[in-house]
């Protein structure tokens, strides 16, 4: 059969959706780019706050569609909607034919073969049960970068996050495993790998009974072609002297870390369940900052959280305007249920919630324009993204890079005026020679400005 996927939400997520593809591909099956050349359609959904649930189910209603056309013969859902509300998919949306968990993706062949069947089939596995652990993957990225999920589930009960209910708890994929991913990975070209889970510090915590993911960017280090390691959610209250060394020495880990904080408030942060104060967060983003002085540091925050008072907002922009994030993401209250805040009271209303979040994005909007100004005159390696159209009235060619500081999807870019002819996941040096709001201009190191 032809298979086309629909991957929505987190990178987390992308790992899952490239790994169902691999199993299907070495089941015979042909993985399909468009759904309009296919005989199903798998659509990995998410399910962490309202707005993605949304467009999760709008997406499997828009492939009802076309299997009501006869476009496509079969509709499968995936992932963390099809996990959290199989019952209700299976009452409400009579199109999708078969339904697969979080846990179960080594049923998707399953799943896809028998989805022409008339009953809608289920296929489930305990949320804490054992993890798949294949490494088979059709990688989706370009082939210059992966992410390499390196645990499933979280242990942390913040209580705005539901997605302890239907990732389980927190279990780390095993670090040989993890190496023997990782090498297949780089061996099919791949130069930069993003490290994710619901919490990266935490890993190794319930294999070896220590925290070990300073041990594991070691062991990644070592395989010969792999050019830099970056990681993605780190909680600050995991981040221990012993990862802050491996960082700052080891040269091919990134100095940039994803540290969502979520407040600053004492008082909200409890609420949340969170594990650290506006002081423990102040001093671990100094220690980090006087280990390695050009680390970014990219964080998310959210406002309107039930019993948010202005004294709240006060104290939260003012920890924005005193720490300086490089990098910030802020979302709105976003009310789960089954979830501890969800009986929280008072409720915030959504349009304070929605003006306090842009008054945080004001704020760090000149921060960051203020920092991008500062990259001018400085030297990086950068990878190239791709090339620009060929639009402009300029003899030479732009390409799109990316710095140290900038993840994919997440953050900026550095658009790169040269001569030369560059290939997708080139690295070379650039210097920055000017900065446009979030991104930066620069040219080659040893070319001219003109």
């Amino acid at each position: 059969m032809k298979i086309c996927f629909v991957s929505l939400g987190c990178d987390k997520n992308l790992v899952d959706t490239e790994k169902m593809m691999g199993v299907l591909a070495s089941s015979g099956h042909e993985i399909v780019n468009d759904e309009n050349d296919a005989d199903a359609v798998v659509v990995n959904t998410c399910a962490f706050i309202g707005d993605a649930k949304q467009e999760s189910i709008n997406t499997l209603l828009e492939m009802g569609e076309l299997k009501k056309t006869g476009v496509i013969k079969a509709v499968i859902a995936a992932g963390c909607l099809a996990e959290r509300y199989s019952e209700e998919i299976k009452k409400e949306i009579p199109e999708v034919d078969a339904i697969v968990g979080t846990m179960a993706i080594d049923e998707i062949v399953k799943a896809v073969e028998n989805a022409v069947k008339e009953q809608t089939l289920v296929y489930k596995k305990p949320i804490d049960g054992p993890l798949y652990c294949g490494i088979n993957r059709i990688v989706t990225t370009g082939g210059h970068f992966a992410h390499l999920k390196i645990a499933e589930g979280c242990d942390k009960h913040c209580t705005y996050c539901a997605i302890p209910s239907f990732r389980g708890k927190y279990r780390s994929i095993p670090m040989e495993t993890l190496v023997e991913e990782a090498s297949k990975l780089v061996g099919d070209g791949v130069k930069e790998l993003i490290l994710v889970a619901q919490e990266t510090t935490l890993y190794g915590k319930d294999l070896y009974g220590k925290k070990s993911l300073a041990e594991l960017l070691r062991k990644l280090s070592a395989i010969e072609d792999l050019k830099f390691i970056r990681l993605l959610y780190c909680y600050p209250e995991e981040i221990d002297d012993e990862l802050i060394s491996e960082m700052a020495n080891n040269p091919k880990v990134l100095h940039y870390i994803d540290m969502p904080i979520q407040h600053a408030s004492d008082a909200v942060l409890k609420r949340m369940g969170r594990k650290t104060t506006r002081a423990e967060l102040t001093e671990k983003i100094n220690k980090l900052r006087e280990a390695m002085p050009d680390i970014c540091i990219r964080t998310t925050l959210i406002t309107g959280f039930p019993g948010e008072k202005a004294s709240d907002m006060k104290i939260l922009k003012d920890f924005v305007r005193t720490m300086r994030f490089d990098r910030l993401g802020v979302f709105t209250f976003s009310c789960e249920e089954g979830t501890g805040a969800a009986n929280l009271k008072p409720k915030v209303p959504a349009f304070i919630a929605k003006s306090r979040r842009n008054a945080i994005m004001k704020l760090q909007q000149s921060i960051a324009f203020e920092k991008a100004k500062s990259e001018v005159g400085r030297e990086l390696d950068v990878m190239i993204e791709g090339r620009m159209s060929d639009e402009s009235t300029s003899d030479k060619n732009v390409y799109i890079s990316r710095t140290y500081k900038d993840a994919p999807d997440v953050d900026g870019f550095l658009f790169l005026e040269t001569d030369r002819e560059l290939l997708t996941g080139d690295i070379i040096k650039a210097r920055v020679t000017g900065a446009d709001k979030y991104d930066l201009l620069g040219v080659i190191k040893d070319e001219s400005a003109e």
